[in-house]
């Protein structure tokens, strides 16, 4: 959205009745790109393969995803349309063994070329969840490199994208990523700016915290770390969730207001469709939940007796456009927008206030008020008699590109 991305994760989830999710339920109006995840990795052949025949292909009476995802830019002619491959359930090691050899790379390459232009995808996206951890290799962090440097080079000629999902914590950053040298080949680094926290440490977090005090489990020391390793404003997403994660406590809370980091058992409770899925599980009247802010990560949560839920609400994800325009990154990207309240079921039923993809559109609109209030800062440096008259270019280039691209949308 702002300069010249705002990518969407699209996931063809099964799920039943109101949660079913359709590529026709997207508004392609509330983005730049998609990018269809996911794909997989055919280790006899060294090449890319659909995880899912029936969903994606037309063959054998298919339902043709991919077809039917590419044909969007039909009528909507700004988007931009990629493919991921990877994703957790793929894994890391078959991954490993890919990129450590020159022949295998090398037979990946031109299957890459070949699958993302038989399926008229604009692009490709990597999902290697991760590099150097959970079975790869100390050496993946090269091996990595060489994969991207040589995609590249294969993509170039055709024009297509190649961007690539990376790990936020510090430790996947500095075991997975050459920030720098990754930055030459690739289009765009898209930060997944989530999981920062879950029942994996027995005690309640915000999933995705702007800001943090105790840790640097934070999108805001991601991205300062990221731009400290050279990775290029331009060139860096921030990604937010439509999600959330759901504990339940060790003991009931009591009436005193409730805080984040309290304990939590190591599973968490299902929601109705996702079984992450919040919005509807918020919504409902008889299970009384009560709505907290957390000043110290500016993220919401909520409890109704034993169960809490950490997620993103209009305000924290206004805040976090905002910090990354003041950044000067290259915009947002959102796991995943099936996960947004698509039917609208979640809004007031008052036949005026209907709305679907509230959390999609707080990002169109936050991005509309952030230049409102970049532009009145620089109006006030200039204004300003005693102040300096330097203004901050990548602000300036920002404004430029926004206003443009947003209205193509």
């Amino acid at each position: 959205m702002w300069m010249q991305h705002d990518g969407v994760h699209l996931t063809m989830p099964f799920r039943k009745d109101r949660g079913s999710f359709a590529i026709e339920n997207l508004d392609p109006k509330l983005c730049t790109h998609i990018i269809y995840s996911f794909a997989g990795l055919d280790v006899k052949t060294d090449s890319i393969r659909s995880l899912d025949p029936w969903q994606d292909l037309t063959e054998d009476y298919g339902k043709g995803g991919y077809q039917r995802i590419t044909s969007l830019r039909d009528r909507y002619p700004h988007l931009r349309v990629s493919l991921a491959i990877g994703g957790w359930n793929e894994g890391s090691t078959n991954y490993s063994r890919l990129a450590a050899d020159p022949n295998k790379r090398s037979r990946f390459v031109a299957s890459a070329v070949d699958f993302i232009r038989k399926y008229r995808f604009d692009g490709l996206d990597l999902d290697w969840e991760f590099p150097g951890k959970r079975g790869g290799s100390p050496d993946d962090k090269l091996n990595f490199l060489l994969l991207v440097k040589e995609l590249r080079a294969a993509f170039r000629k055709y024009n297509l994208l190649l961007t690539a999902a990376f790990g936020a914590g510090k430790d996947t950053i500095d075991g997975a990523y050459d920030v720098e040298g990754l930055s030459v080949y690739l289009d765009f680094i898209h930060m997944m700016c989530y999981d920062y926290h879950g029942t994996w440490d027995k005690k309640t977090g915000a999933n995705a915290p702007l800001r943090s005090s105790e840790d640097a489990f934070s999108v805001e020391y991601s991205i300062n770390y990221m731009l400290k390793l050279g990775a290029p404003p331009s060139k860096l997403v921030v990604g937010i969730p439509l999600y959330g994660r759901t504990f339940i406590l060790q003991t009931p809370l009591s009436r005193r207001k409730p805080s984040l980091g309290i304990p939590a058992q190591d599973v968490g409770f299902k929601g109705p469709y996702t079984q992450e899925n919040l919005q509807v599980e918020l919504k409902n009247k008889t299970s009384n939940w009560t709505t907290y802010w957390d000043d110290d990560t500016r993220t919401p949560f909520a409890v109704s007796g034993d169960k809490l839920i950490s997620y993103d609400n209009e305000q924290s994800i206004a805040e976090k456009v905002q910090f990354a325009m003041e950044k000067g990154l290259a915009g947002a990207m959102v796991w995943s927008v099936d996960t947004d309240d698509f039917q609208g079921d979640c809004a007031e039923d008052d036949g005026v206030n209907f709305v679907n993809f509230p959390l999609m559109r707080c990002i169109n609109k936050s991005i509309i008020q952030s230049l409102k209030d970049i532009e009145n800062q620089i109006e006030n440096k200039r204004r300003d008699p005693n102040g300096v008259e330097k203004i901050l270019t990548n602000k300036y280039v920002m404004f430029v590109m926004l206003v443009v691209l947003y209205k193509l949308l």
